[in-house]
Protein backbone atom coordinates (compact mmCIF):
# COMPACT_ATOMS: atom_id res chain seq x y z
CA UNK A 1 0.00 0.00 0.00
CA UNK A 2 2.57 2.64 1.00
CA UNK A 3 5.39 1.10 -1.02
CA UNK A 4 4.57 3.34 -3.98
CA UNK A 5 3.80 6.44 -1.94
CA UNK A 6 6.91 8.54 -2.34
CA UNK A 7 5.55 12.01 -1.61
CA UNK A 8 4.51 13.43 1.73
CA UNK A 9 1.96 16.23 1.86
CA UNK A 10 2.39 18.16 5.10
CA UNK A 11 0.28 20.89 6.71
CA UNK A 12 1.44 22.79 9.79
CA UNK A 13 -0.48 25.13 12.05
CA UNK A 14 2.03 27.93 12.61
CA UNK A 15 0.50 28.85 15.99
CA UNK A 16 0.29 25.41 17.64
CA UNK A 17 3.01 23.75 15.52
CA UNK A 18 0.61 20.82 14.97
CA UNK A 19 1.45 18.88 11.80
CA UNK A 20 -0.76 16.75 9.58
CA UNK A 21 0.99 14.50 7.06
CA UNK A 22 -0.18 12.07 4.43
CA UNK A 23 1.89 9.87 2.11
CA UNK A 24 0.81 10.09 -1.54
CA UNK A 25 1.67 8.37 -4.81
CA UNK A 26 1.59 11.77 -6.51
CA UNK A 27 0.60 15.25 -5.42
CA UNK A 28 -2.26 16.40 -7.64
CA UNK A 29 -4.77 19.19 -7.25
CA UNK A 30 -7.42 16.61 -6.31
CA UNK A 31 -5.19 15.02 -3.67
CA UNK A 32 -4.37 18.46 -2.24
CA UNK A 33 -8.05 19.41 -2.06
CA UNK A 34 -8.93 16.07 -0.44
CA UNK A 35 -6.09 16.48 2.07
CA UNK A 36 -7.14 20.03 2.98
CA UNK A 37 -10.77 18.96 3.36
CA UNK A 38 -10.13 15.79 5.38
CA UNK A 39 -7.13 16.79 7.49
CA UNK A 40 -7.73 20.48 8.03
CA UNK A 41 -11.30 21.65 7.42
CA UNK A 42 -13.19 18.62 8.78
CA UNK A 43 -10.93 18.37 11.84
CA UNK A 44 -10.22 21.99 12.72
CA UNK A 45 -12.60 24.18 10.70
CA UNK A 46 -11.91 26.61 7.89
CA UNK A 47 -8.49 28.24 8.02
CA UNK A 48 -8.25 31.92 7.20
CA UNK A 49 -5.13 31.37 5.14
CA UNK A 50 -3.09 28.60 3.56
CA UNK A 51 0.57 29.21 2.84
CA UNK A 52 2.20 26.88 0.33
CA UNK A 53 5.13 26.68 -2.03
CA UNK A 54 4.75 27.46 -5.70
CA UNK A 55 3.94 23.87 -6.70
CA UNK A 56 1.69 23.82 -9.76
CA UNK A 57 -0.96 21.81 -7.91
CA UNK A 58 -1.40 24.73 -5.48
CA UNK A 59 -1.62 27.33 -8.25
CA UNK A 60 -4.19 25.67 -10.50
CA UNK A 61 -7.26 27.79 -11.15
CA UNK A 62 -9.63 25.15 -9.80
CA UNK A 63 -7.96 25.03 -6.38
CA UNK A 64 -7.74 28.83 -6.29
CA UNK A 65 -11.48 29.06 -7.01
CA UNK A 66 -12.20 26.35 -4.41
CA UNK A 67 -10.20 28.21 -1.74
CA UNK A 68 -11.83 31.52 -2.68
CA UNK A 69 -15.28 29.91 -2.45
CA UNK A 70 -14.43 28.78 1.09
CA UNK A 71 -12.99 32.23 1.90
CA UNK A 72 -9.51 30.79 2.39
CA UNK A 73 -6.74 33.17 1.37
CA UNK A 74 -3.89 31.52 -0.51
CA UNK A 75 -0.38 32.80 -0.02
CA UNK A 76 2.81 31.45 -1.55
CA UNK A 77 6.27 31.39 0.01
CA UNK A 78 9.13 32.93 -1.84
CA UNK A 79 12.10 30.79 -2.76
CA UNK A 80 14.35 33.81 -2.18
CA UNK A 81 13.14 34.13 1.44
CA UNK A 82 13.63 30.71 3.06
CA UNK A 83 12.93 32.09 6.54
CA UNK A 84 9.30 32.55 5.44
CA UNK A 85 9.09 28.77 5.50
CA UNK A 86 11.37 28.09 8.48
CA UNK A 87 8.74 26.21 10.50
CA UNK A 88 8.04 23.96 7.52
CA UNK A 89 11.74 23.17 7.08
CA UNK A 90 12.13 22.28 10.77
CA UNK A 91 8.96 20.16 10.80
CA UNK A 92 9.90 18.35 7.59
CA UNK A 93 13.31 17.48 9.04
CA UNK A 94 11.68 16.07 12.18
CA UNK A 95 9.13 14.12 10.11
CA UNK A 96 11.80 12.64 7.84
CA UNK A 97 13.86 11.54 10.85
CA UNK A 98 10.78 9.95 12.44
CA UNK A 99 9.72 8.24 9.21
CA UNK A 100 13.19 6.79 8.67
CA UNK A 101 13.22 5.46 12.22
CA UNK A 102 9.72 3.97 11.90
CA UNK A 103 10.53 2.53 8.45
CA UNK A 104 13.43 0.61 9.95
CA UNK A 105 10.95 -0.95 12.40
CA UNK A 106 8.82 -2.39 9.61
CA UNK A 107 7.85 -1.21 6.15
CA UNK A 108 4.37 -2.81 6.06
CA UNK A 109 2.85 -0.38 8.53
CA UNK A 110 4.65 2.75 7.35
CA UNK A 111 1.40 4.64 6.54
CA UNK A 112 0.17 4.20 10.08
CA UNK A 113 3.59 5.10 11.44
CA UNK A 114 3.60 8.41 9.59
CA UNK A 115 0.56 9.34 11.70
CA UNK A 116 2.57 8.43 14.79
CA UNK A 117 5.43 10.66 13.62
CA UNK A 118 2.99 13.55 13.15
CA UNK A 119 1.71 13.17 16.68
CA UNK A 120 5.21 13.27 18.13
CA UNK A 121 6.09 16.69 16.68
Amino acid sequence: MTGQRKFLLVAIDYFTKWAEAEPLVRITRGEVMKFIWKNIICRFGLPREIISDYGRQFQERRIQDWCAGLHIKQRFTSVSHPKDNGQVDVTNRILVQGIKKKARQGRRLLGRRIDQCSIVI
